[in-house]
């Protein structure tokens, strides 16, 4: 094992998220000279170009994404190691770390972080959204304690606890307005097709759910529009451009204005689950999110 200072990985790691010397300088409160001098002594030491320096810009090599990958889940646990360890046994600070989608977080998560602050209100509370997908990512490198995910969702193996929360259904929904003559139809999924579907993009548990139901009937699912949020989705269907697929818990204060498509096959149920890595402890903080669920 190479004899390196742990100095110079946490100069590099700063230096590569924000990609500016300038800005790694400041949060480490030391020289920009120091800084460079820093990243040549690394790369002299591991014989790499860790970084790509223009007047403009500062990118990383491939070498330097790769040291990346590895230095920042290091960095994250070192940082959840000093905060359980300030936590102690009293939440009188410290900090818990939550990844989630923005429905899951609007629809399902609020009133149990309105909760928690109340009850806690020392501790800094730190949400980050992304897909269920993305979700794993944060989980694995280190940079959220628990995530709330749809599940079932692929990038989920070995190395994880899974803990189903609540069970849903995700619905077709139309416009009453431009599809109303729907209502009281029954439709299979291949009927379906003569219509614009509205739905979350490919790189989300929707979408690989939604895609393998059909892929099950043997029809090829080609969307309309794919987008980023279920909201958004329900106001493209409000206006008669498609029919949504959403989960059931996002659409019931819409239902004035929009209806479910009765099908004449059922979809499966899904799951919302938390996720804590096995490979990592759970900090006193998140344990007492836990609790609630």
């Amino acid at each position: 094992m190479m004899d390196i200072n742990y100095e110079l990985y946490k100069v590099f790691y700063y230096v590569a998220v924000s990609l500016s010397f300038s800005e790694a300088s400041k949060k480490l409160y030391i020289s920009q000279s120091a800084v460079s001098q820093s990243i040549k002594v690394l790369e002299g030491k591991l014989n790499q170009t860790l970084f790509l320096r223009s007047t403009k810009k500062v990118q990383l090599t491939p070498e330097g994404e790769t040291l990346l990958s590895y230095v920042e889940p290091a960095m994250n646990l070192i940082r959840r190691g000093e905060a359980q360890i300030l936590e102690a046994n009293a939440l009188d600070g410290g900090q818990l770390r939550i990844g989630a989608s923005d429905t899951i977080c609007r629809y399902f998560l609020v009133p149990y972080l309105n909760r928690f602050h109340k009850e806690y209100p020392n501790v800094h509370i730190k949400v980050t959204n992304q897909t269920s997908i993305k979700c794993v990512d944060l989980l694995e490198n280190g940079s959220v304690d628990l995530i709330f995910t749809n599940y079932p969702n692929s990038r989920l193996g070995n190395g994880f606890h899974i803990q189903h929360i609540r069970e849903f259904h995700d619905r077709f929904i139309a416009s009453r307005k431009y599809y109303g003559e729907l209502e009281h139809s029954l439709l299979s999924l291949k009927e379906l097709l003569d219509y614009p579907i509205l739905m979350l993009g490919r790189n989300s548990t929707t979408s690989e759910f939604l895609h393998s139901m059909f892929q099950q009937h043997q029809l090829d699912l080609v969307p309309e529009i794919e987008l980023s949020s279920n909201d958004l989705l329900l106001d493209l269907a409000s206006i008669g451009l498609g029919i949504a697929f959403v989960p059931d818990f996002c659409v019931e204060r819409r239902l004035h204005e929009l209806f479910p498509i009765a099908l004449k096959s059922t979809l499966p149920s899904r799951h919302l689950a938390v996720v804590h890595s096995e490979q990592m402890p759970v900090g006193n903080a998140a344990r007492l999110f836990l609790n609630y669920f």
